[in-house]
């Protein structure tokens, strides 16, 4: 399988395991430095290549009440200035095709939210964008067959993909994690991801705002690690409960450090086999 290189490392492939991990949403400058900062250092102590993630806008929240970010001009702003200041690759969410170029020019990896899995528009243009592109599996789609929202994206010439599993749904405001998934989508040919924290969330479970069981996220990222993935994404806080979005399955900060050591263990013992 290919590797994927994202500024001085890979994904993929027999690269070691990769973090990608921030808050769900920019909620200030300061914040988000200091978030990319801790986020940098914890994943250096377990020597792991990280990816600073943060949406500047979330065009799906439940409610049109709630809080979606600062746009696209003042968020692509500050994400350019974490890069600069932290060096790290940096990731953010896009929705719409005039969204594309200008959050090219800024960040290494253009994210396609789960339910625009299958928006050919915009997969297209993510791809012609040169950037890599990262996938979001939808919570209504079968794993294999992400190959057709792969296939969008490569018909450009830009091969540059990750998918990500971030769990299906199983029932109401519920989602489950099928771990035959990530080998299935890992023999399409690309990296894969697993979204610890969204696969955790409760869709729609708090009256207007989703909800999420965040105590499951070490058990969860184990399994995911054992079973081989590439890489890791967790949303992660500060103070979990005053996010302004999906604080409620946010991983707390304070907990990570710790928590990457112990996968960072677990895959390399996976790694040898």
């Amino acid at each position: 399988m290919p590797s994927v290189d994202i500024g001085p490392f890979s994904i993929g492939d027999d690269a070691p395991l990769a973090l990608i991990a921030g808050p769900c949403v920019i909620e200030s400058a300061e914040h988000a430095q200091a978030i990319a900062r801790a986020v940098k250092k914890a994943a250096q102590d377990a020597a792991l290549p990280v990816i600073f993630k943060a949406s500047f806008d979330k065009a799906n929240r439940t409610s049109v009440d709630s809080y979606r970010g600062p746009g696209l001009e003042e968020g692509l702003a500050i994400l350019a200035e974490v890069g600069r200041q932290t060096g790290l690759p940096v990731l953010t969410d896009i929705h719409e095709v005039s969204q594309v170029a200008p959050a090219a020019e800024v960040c290494d990896i253009l994210q396609i939210p789960a339910f625009l899995c299958r928006q050919t528009d915009l997969l297209v243009e993510a791809g012609r964008s040169g950037r890599v592109v990262n996938i979001k599996k939808g919570q209504f789609l079968a794993p294999w067959d992400m190959r057709f929202a792969a296939d969008k994206v490569a018909s450009t010439g830009n091969d540059r993909i990750l998918l990500t599993e971030r769990g299906s749904s199983f029932g109401y405001q519920n989602l489950v994690v099928d771990f035959r998934g990530l080998p299935t989508m890992r023999d399409l040919g690309y990296p894969v991801v697993l979204d610890v924290t969204h696969s955790l969330q409760l869709p729609g479970a708090q009256q207007g705002a989703s909800g999420g069981q965040p105590q499951f996220s070490e058990p969860l990222a184990r399994a995911g690690v054992a079973a081989g993935v590439d890489a890791l994404f967790f949303e992660v806080h500060d103070n979990p409960e005053a996010a302004k979005s999906d604080g409620a399955n946010a991983l707390h900060l304070d907990l990570l450090p710790a928590l990457l050591k112990k996968l960072r263990a677990l895959s390399k013992l996976v790694r040898t086999w």
